[in-house]
């Protein structure tokens, strides 16, 4: 068996890369050492000067691009796949690549621009990169597990192998959208490090001393790269948020059933405590409102019985834009700020990137209050039990299939072998728990509107995504900043805020952690290595509030200068 599953994870690594064209291969990959940082001038050594104008355009700007008839969707696509294929050389990002059906999609957009002088949707000629749990005809989902090599989701016998596509894959197709590349995923996709036994780990292009993040790992790293103007991630614990904060993008995960998630793959499908969400991932805030809005007008709620029938809300959106056009009069917004939960401290990058958005908000003239919530460590404690209803029988079944082992990052979670199963007994007392807590939570911010000027509750709060800018190989160890807010279900949005210092991005003399979990991410924590890395922050808003949270996500970022 061990032969077997090393000899099956060499070859689909290796066809990975053969998969990249001759012209584009690298003749030396630099160490850390060597290079750590290798987005911005150092990959655009390899790119011509119409590539780095096209790929260093947002998804927005592309769309115009395209749609005015200065660029073509040939020439737009080419240009990504080259720069996707360096960035899988340098931070192993890909787990499949079909460049020769985007050009001929491409070339069928072209055509069709050309006879109808108009554009097929409003993502004409974009590409959108997925992460690889999307269903794609003709290319494979492993989901980073060995055992699913060559099978439908793990069976050698499905039907359905090769020939099936996921709901939001076709209403791209529809919307006008290039695919491309699928982008890789811890196995099991529980994990904020992305590693796999088919092509290892994936590093974080700013600092490929950290992680990418997970478990869009290699979404957030591809993007970061610039080998993608956006794409589409899920996220049951983060995993949306996590690559987006690591990697210096914007992203949002919307509450669940905004989106279609119909006919993803996925670990421990039929869990439904706290579900996995789809949403995009983009280098700017207005291209993840793009993402959004799109999939939003092929009315999804027709094809996915989860998704509810919300199209997308001008209103929400124009009410954001009308306050802010106003606060030279006195209008403002109101939010919550949350330094820390008390379980674990931010490291001094994220705390000061914190600081730092609430007080470029209040010095444009919003309101900022304490956030003082219900203790998270209830909300974590019922979300970590929902991954564990099956005993892990679902994930240790998956990792049997080949004999592969388990990394370090998923055994943490997971241990050696399934566990006893909960019963429907118990399932139900966490559900029960889990909506008592989702009332104390919205009575808490109902409250807030007595602390505000305008006498309504905060408009969101901010936090901390993680404890770390980007976490270190095999330290990712604390999830509660993250975690709580799928427990909750709210919407959440992440802006980039500046880049870790090591001059002045340190902890207090003689500081004293406040626990062992505290400990274990104060002594993660090293200055020269962080120094350079990208360092977000999360604004948390209430259930289904996407168009009004990407509003804020976009004025905040020019707050911040991102």
């Amino acid at each position: 068996m061990v032969a077997d599953w090393e000899t099956r994870a060499k070859t689909k690594r290796d066809a990975i890369l053969n998969s990249i064209p001759e012209k584009w291969r690298l003749q030396k990959i630099p160490t850390p050492e060597e290079q750590k940082d290798v987005t911005s001038s150092y990959i655009q050594q390899f790119l011509d000067e119409k590539e780095i104008a096209i790929t260093e355009t947002d998804a927005v700007g592309i769309a115009e691009k395209v749609a005015a008839g200065e660029w073509s969707a040939v020439e737009v696509t080419q240009a990504f796949c080259h720069r996707a294929s360096l960035a899988h050389q340098l931070v192993n990002c890909l787990h499949e690549t079909f460049f020769d059906a985007a050009l001929e999609s491409a070339k069928s957009l072209d055509a069709y621009f050309a006879k109808n002088k108009k554009t097929v949707g409003p993502l004409h000629g974009v590409p959108v990169s997925l992460k690889d749990q999307f269903h794609v005809k003709n290319v494979e989902t492993t989901m980073g597990y060995v055992g699913w090599i060559g099978t439908f989701e793990g069976s050698a016998d499905d039907l359905r192998k090769g020939q099936y596509e996921s709901e939001m894959v076709r209403e791209l197709r529809a919307l006008g959208a290039v695919l491309y590349c699928k982008t890789s995923v811890p196995h099991t996709l529980m994990s904020g490090e992305t590693i796999n036994n088919i092509i290892g780990y994936t590093w974080n292009p700013k600092n490929r001393y950290l992680c990418s993040g997970g478990s869009s790992g290699g979404e957030g790293a591809l993007i970061s790269l610039r080998g993608s103007p956006g794409g589409f991630g899920t996220d049951i614990g983060g995993s949306i948020r996590i690559p987006a904060a690591f990697n210096g993008l914007y992203g949002i995960r919307p509450s669940f059933g905004r989106l279609p998630y119909e006919g993803m793959a996925n670990s421990m499908d039929g869990q439904n405590s706290v579900l996995s969400v789809v949403g995009p991932l983009a280098t700017t805030a207005r291209s993840v409102r793009l993402l959004t809005k799109a999939i939003l007008s092929e009315k999804p709620w027709l094809h996915d019985p989860l998704v509810i029938d919300m199209p997308w809300r001008d209103t929400q959106e124009q009410a954001i834009h009308n306050i802010v056009k106003s606060s030279s009069q006195g209008g403002r917004l109101s939010f919550g700020v949350l330094k820390t939960d008390g379980i674990v401290n931010p490291q001094p990058p994220v705390a000061r990137a914190v600081s730092m958005l609430a007080e470029a908000l209040s010095k444009a003239g919003h309101q900022i209050i304490e956030w003082k919530p219900p203790s998270h460590k209830t909300i974590l404690d019922i979300t970590f039990m929902t991954w564990g209803y099956d005993g892990g029988k679902d994930v240790h079944g998956a990792f049997a299939l080949s004999g592969e082992p388990m990394s370090p990052q998923i055994k943490m979670s997971f241990g050696d072998g399934p566990k006893q199963e909960l019963t429907a007994s118990q399932i139900a007392a966490n559900n029960i728990e889990k909506r008592k807590y989702q009332k104390q939570y919205l009575d808490y911010w109902n409250s807030t509107a007595q602390l505000t000027q305008t006498g309504q509750p905060v408009d969101g709060f901010i936090c901390p995504l993680a404890p770390y800018p980007a976490a270190r190989p095999e330290l990712y160890k604390y999830y509660g900043y993250s975690v709580f807010v799928n427990g909750l279900d709210y919407t959440s949005v992440v802006v980039p805020v500046t880049i870790a210092d090591k001059t002045i991005d340190k902890y207090a003399d003689g500081y004293t952690p406040i626990n062992e979990q505290d400990k274990e991410a104060s002594e993660a924590y090293d200055a020269d290595l962080y120094d350079g890395a990208h360092v977000s922050v999360q604004i948390v808003g209430r259930r289904f509030t996407e168009e009004k949270m990407l509003a804020i996500a976009e004025y905040v970022g020019s707050l911040v200068g991102k």
